[in-house]
C-alpha cells in the first residue's frame, strides 16, 4: 500500500509544482466548485498509477490542483464508493495520496438522504459526527506505522477549529446551515423504510453511501477533516416519492452555488 501511494505521488509531482495543504473530496452533484478554482492543472484519474476510476453519474474523474482564494488545494472531482465494488483501501486510496503530498486539513463533501424532519431538500448540513454502517472499515488489516497508529482516536472525527471557523463564515454570508450526525450506509440501493427508522434511532440526522471511510483513513492519517452534507431527498418513509439519482444530483447542481460560495471563503480562512 505505501508502495502504491509513493508511486502515485511520483507521478503526480512530474505534472505539478504546487505543495497543496488543503484537499477537497466532492460528492455528487457538487462538482461546481470545480469552476472556483484558478491555475488549474487537471490530471485523469486512469493516469495516476493505481488510481481507482469514477463510475457513478454526478462524479467526474479528475485530480485538480490550483488555488481558491490564493491557497493551493488539489481537489477529487469524483469519489470512489464501497458499492461500486472497490475495496475499502481502493475507496480511500486518494486520502493517502493527499496525506503523502502533504495535505494537512480535508474537506468533504456529499449529497445524502435526511431523516431529521427539520431539514429539508437543498439544505446545507455541517456533519459533528458519523455513524458507519457499512459493514466494515478501511482500516482492517496489518497496519502500516508509517500511515498512523493501529488504534485511532474518534474522539473529534470532525475538526471542531475547521467547524467553529467555518461556522463563522456561514453567518457572515448569511448562509443557513444546520448540524448533525451522518450515518454511512453501504448502498447501492436507498434504504427501506425499516432501516431509516433504525438508523433514526440510532440518531443519525442524515444518510449517505460515502465519507465515512474517507473520514477514518484521514483521522488516521493525523488530518484535520471538515465535512458538510447536501441534503437531497428525505430519506424512504419520511419523503412521500420514489428516490431516483437524478433528482439527487438535480438537488445538488441547485445547492450547489450556496456551498461554493461557503467553501471557497472557509478556505481563505484555513
Amino acid at each position: 500500500m505505501y508502495k502504491k501511494v509513493v508511486e502515485s505521488v511520483d507521478y503526480l509531482k512530474t505534472k505539478i509544482s504546487s505543495s497543496p495543504k488543503i484537499g477537497i473530496i466532492l460528492g455528487s452533484g457538487l462538482g461546481a466548485l470545480v469552476d472556483s478554482i484558478e491555475n488549474k492543472v487537471e490530471i485523469d484519474y486512469e493516469d495516476i498509477p493505481n488510481f481507482p476510476l469514477a463510475t457513478v453519474e454526478g462524479h467526474g474523474g479528475k485530480l485538480i490542483f490550483g488555488e481558491i482564494n490564493n491557497k493551493e488545494v488539489v481537489c477529487l472531482s469524483g469519489r470512489f464508493h464501497f458499492y461500486e465494488g472497490y475495496t475499502m483501501k481502493e475507496v480511500t486510496f486518494p486520502v493517502y495520496v493527499f496525506k503523502v503530498l502533504g495535505v494537512e486539513n480535508i474537506i468533504v463533501t456529499n449529497s445524502c438522504g435526511g431523516i431529521n424532519t427539520e431539514l429539508s431538500p437543498g439544505s446545507l448540513m455541517i456533519i459533528d459526527d458519523f455513524i458507519n454502517l457499512m459493514g466494515t472499515n478501511p482500516l482492517i488489516g496489518k497496519n502500516d506505522e508509517r500511515f498512523g497508529p493501529r488504534f485511532p482516536d474518534m474522539t473529534e472525527p470532525y475538526s471542531y477549529e475547521l467547524i467553529n471557523k467555518a461556522k463563522e463564515v456561514a453567518d457572515s454570508l448569511n448562509i443557513k446551515y444546520s448540524e448533525g450526525v451522518y450515518a454511512g450506509f453501504f448502498g447501492p440501493y436507498y434504504e427501506t423504510r425499516a432501516e431509516i427508522r433504525m438508523i433514526g434511532r440510532m440518531g443519525a440526522d442524515a444518510v449517505g453511501m460515502s465519507t465515512v471511510p474517507e473520514t477514518i483513513v484521514a483521522n488516521h492519517l493525523g488530518m484535520k477533516v471538515f465535512g458538510v452534507s447536501c441534503i437531497t431527498n428525505m430519506a424512504t418513509g419520511i419523503q412521500k416519492m420514489k428516490h431516483s439519482h437524478a433528482n439527487v444530483v438535480d438537488v445538488a447542481n441547485k445547492a450547489s452555488a450556496n456551498l461554493c460560495t461557503w467553501i471557497e471563503a472557509f478556505i481563505a480562512k484555513i
